[in-house]
C-alpha cells in the first residue's frame, strides 16, 4: 500500500474498530489487516491517541510526544511496562508463525 493519508477522524473510528476486535480477542495482525493498515500504522496510530493533548485545546490533532511521562510512579510506570512487554511478546509471537509459516511453504516448493 502507497502512504496514504488518514484524517483524525478516520483514525479514530479505525481505533473504535479496532477496540471492538481487541475486546473480541482478535491477535494484531487480524486487527491490522480489518483495518487496512500495517501492524506499525496501527501501532502509531495507539501511540498518538496516548499522547497528551495541545495546550491550546486543539484536540482533533493528534501529535506523537516524543519527551517522557510527567513523574509517573514507579507502581505505574512498571505496571505500563509489563502491558508494552505483553503486547511486543504477543507481536512477536505472531511474527514467529508468519515466518514459521513461509519457511514451511518454501520447503514444501523446494520439494514438489
Amino acid at each position: 500500500m502507497v502512504g496514504r493519508r488518514h484524517d483524525s477522524r478516520e483514525i479514530s473510528d479505525k481505533l473504535a474498530q479496532a477496540d471492538q476486535l481487541v475486546a473480541r480477542g482478535k491477535t494484531q495482525r487480524e486487527i491490522s489487516k480489518a483495518l487496512g493498515v500495517s501492524i506499525m500504522t496501527y501501532h502509531r496510530w495507539k501511540k498518538m491517541v496516548k499522547s497528551p493533548e495541545s495546550a491550546d485545546g486543539a484536540g482533533s490533532e493528534m501529535t506523537i510526544s516524543l519527551s517522557a511521562p510527567r513523574e509517573a510512579s514507579s507502581e505505574e510506570t512498571i505496571k505500563r511496562l509489563e502491558v508494552e512487554n505483553a503486547q511486543l511478546r504477543r507481536l512477536v509471537t505472531d511474527m514467529l508463525l508468519e515466518k514459521l509459516k513461509y519457511e514451511e511453504q518454501l520447503r514444501a516448493r523446494q520439494k514438489g
